[in-house]
């Protein structure tokens, strides 16, 4: 009878380990410091999809936007806000400042649920002093530390009046979909 027991526990525990799956397509989650999601808590990277499109900017000058939608793959969750968007190139990483016009909102994600920001840049000279050779995105949810990275095939991003500031933002999370 103790046998049957450690084998039902033993099994039990196998299966919920594999029912936990990765959240997220393309680029590289965050690390283990957020939870999964938590039922009506903030949303985590490890319990979300990530998907990325790209309506890229052809040339220098023009304005592209790069569409980031998260899927929530776990229990209801929230996010609230911006997300934390950076751009990579060799040894240089730039933050994107918040749209100004845009007000953040608390979205709640029920299972399957997405919810998207929106980056717009302006397009850069390729290899000019006033341009950032951008290699990777990442970004983090509102208030948490993990980051997802995708890669950056759109092009160098202008810099505002020469300074180290891209000339990029970021919107709020928004509801996605029906």
């Amino acid at each position: 009878m103790r046998a049957t027991r450690l084998t039902v526990a033993a099994l039990a525990a196998t299966l919920l380990l594999t029912a936990c799956g990765s959240g997220g397509s393309g680029g590289s989650g965050g690390s283990d410091d957020d939870a999964k999601n938590e039922a009506g808590g903030a949303c985590a990277l490890t319990g979300v999809g990530v998907q990325v499109d790209a309506g890229a900017a052809p040339k220098a000058g023009d304005t592209g936007n790069v569409t980031v939608t998260i899927t929530n793959h776990g229990a209801e969750c929230t996010v609230t806000g911006f997300p934390a968007v950076r751009l990579k190139a060799s040894g240089t990483t730039a933050d994107v400042p918040e749209d100004k016009a845009a007000t953040a909102q608390k979205v709640t994600l029920a299972k399957d649920a997405t919810a998207s920001f929106t980056l717009t840049y302006v397009r850069g000279a390729t290899g000019g002093d006033k341009s950032l050779a951008v290699r990777t995105g990442e970004f983090s949810l509102p208030g948490a530390t993990a980051r997802h990275s995708f890669p950056w095939s759109y092009g160098d991003v202008a810099l505002k009046g020469g300074a180290s500031t891209p000339d990029a933002s970021v919107t709020p999370f928004q509801q996605a979909g029906d």
